[in-house]
């Protein structure tokens, strides 16, 4: 058994290191154990949109704002039948307090702009944090290393330790052996989502899902694993956000992730920020946005196909989310969208775009082609955009015939699509990809309290174990840019102020 700590954090996202902070900050010793080499989970690959209401941002754009909009905005996003599954007083409790964390967190030093609008929010209550959300893990970590906390990479959580339903430590994986460490306030769960477990996938959506990838390819559920193995059940695991079709992430970061997290120079580009020409901004919003934002399924319902890397269509492009699961079995788990002559001309300008962050950028084929030469390419034949992805030029040729003899109401489509009327021809040809269908976050949890404390299935307290972020959504729906990392780091900052406040 080594030296005990007051509080144990298992995982270092933003959530955890959030939680770290909180209770360094109120006198607590903390240790966080992260699984991976590195800090950040999905926080740190975000683009890092923080939304919330009454913020001095807004004010100062003259916005009037208030708790009760914001929480019935909030309930726009999701269809009926999920926002019918929130858990609305805890949604509101998020709400009422994620502004608190906001100057909370622009009290280290972190740099924001905005606000931004996101329909159907009625106003603007989207900030985000300067230059993307690795500024988050940068800043807490170097406070939580000035606070003398303990941080330990490479050391996944494999077990609770616990004496009758109290939960009083962790066991940990280090350096290749079993680490036991003991916590006298609490365990924070802070592992992120299970996005990238198929088990879990499999038992709670359908095992035609589990063929499908997370965005973060590291997020298995641990702390869902470790709250279900202390006695809390799991609510609203069926609930994910997706599957959708997005393309591959860059090969390596771009210039807005090669920017530094932290320090002076953040924060001089926060102040710098509201005079740089609105056109170098739309440049860096574009570049985020062929990152991170998924194609339009309006691609597919003008004409453009899906084939695989063999050059065959594989599925009916407009039918979701059959066309996710079909992509997710294809060899390497990847497809291409073709477009032809008619199609690159109509998506070069509004309204007709690629993707969107709407109201904030759109991204048509010109910007794919400037900004993202590793997914689009485009010829002036077939055989030149086949070449270039190593497609068989027969077998796309092929699957064009095939199209177009739809198309001219010869044959019916053999895989069910309907109303294509436009043939696929011309001397220009788009194709972009690699793409995959991915599950970009979860909305399961245990239940938890106001205290973020996970309950149990009678509604009781598991004494000694608290959950945040992910792990602690405790049955809110969080559709929208920018709520989970409110979330992340709200309930981070109050799960510390509670272990704190607390006397065992």
């Amino acid at each position: 058994m080594t030296a005990a700590h007051e509080v144990i954090v298992v995982g270092g996202g933003g959530s955890g290191l959030a939680a770290a902070v909180s209770a360094a900050e109120h006198g607590l010793s903390v240790l966080v154990l992260e699984k991976r080499p590195q800090l950040g989970g999905s926080t740190g690959i975000a683009v890092g949109s923080f939304t919330t209401n009454q913020t001095s941002f807004q004010r100062k754009a003259g916005i009037a704002d208030d708790l009760d909009a914001h929480a019935e905005d909030a309930g726009r996003f999701a269809p009926h039948e999920i926002e019918a599954r929130n858990n609305d007083s805890l949604r509101r409790f998020h709400l009422a307090h994620s502004n608190e964390t906001l100057r909370w967190l622009a009290g280290m030093g972190l740099a924001f702009h905005g606000p931004s609008p996101e329909p159907p929010n009625r106003v603007p209550r989207m900030h985000n944090v300067v230059p993307n959300a690795k500024a988050y893990i940068a800043t807490l970590q170097g406070r939580l290393i000035r606070h003398g906390s303990t941080i330990i990479c490479n050391a996944p959580v494999v077990e609770l330790v616990k004496q009758d339903r109290c939960v009083n430590g962790v066991v940990a994986e280090v350096d290749g052996h079993k680490t036991e460490y003991r916590a006298t306030r609490g365990v924070i769960l802070a592992a992120g989502d299970y996005a990238s477990s198929p088990e879990l996938i499999g038992r709670y959506k359908g095992q035609q899902f589990t063929s499908i990838e997370g965005i973060n390819p590291h997020c298995h559920g641990d702390g869902h694993r470790l709250a279900e193995s202390a006695g809390a059940p799991l609510i609203n695991m069926d609930v994910m956000y997706g599957p959708e079709l997005r393309f591959i992430p860059p090969p390596r970061d771009g210039f807005a992730q090669l920017l530094p997290g932290s320090g002076p120079l953040v924060r001089l580009m926060g102040y710098l920020l509201p005079l740089v020409p609105r056109r170098v901004i739309n440049t860096m919003v574009k570049r985020l946005l062929v990152t991170w934002q998924h194609p339009e399924n309006t691609l597919f319902e003008d004409g453009a196909i899906l084939v695989n890397s063999s050059g065959q269509r594989f599925c009916n492009e407009k039918v979701w989310p059959n066309r996710e699961i079909a992509i997710a079995n294809q060899a390497g788990k990847i497809c291409y969208i073709l477009l032809d002559e008619r199609l690159v001309v109509r998506y070069r300008q509004w309204p007709h775009f690629i993707s969107t962050a709407p109201e904030i950028a759109y991204a048509y084929v010109a910007d794919y082609l400037r900004l993202r030469p590793d997914v689009a390419v485009m010829g002036n034949s077939l055989g030149a955009v086949a070449a270039s992805r190593n497609i068989p030029l027969d077998a796309l040729q092929a699957t064009i015939d095939a199209c177009n003899r739809h198309a001219r109401g010869e044959a019916s489509d053999p895989l069910g699509r309907s109303g294509d009327p436009c043939l696929l021809q011309g001397n220009r040809w788009v194709l972009l990809g690699p793409a995959k269908a991915y599950f970009t976050t979860t909305e399961g949890s245990p239940p938890v309290s106001q205290r973020q404390e996970v309950l149990d299935a009678d509604g009781r307290a598991i004494p000694g174990l608290y959950a945040v972020g992910q792990n602690g959504l405790g049955g809110q729906i969080l559709w929208g840019h920018g709520l989970h990392i409110a979330w992340a780091m709200t309930s981070g900052r109050l799960v510390g102020e509670q272990l704190a406040s607390w006397r065992r």
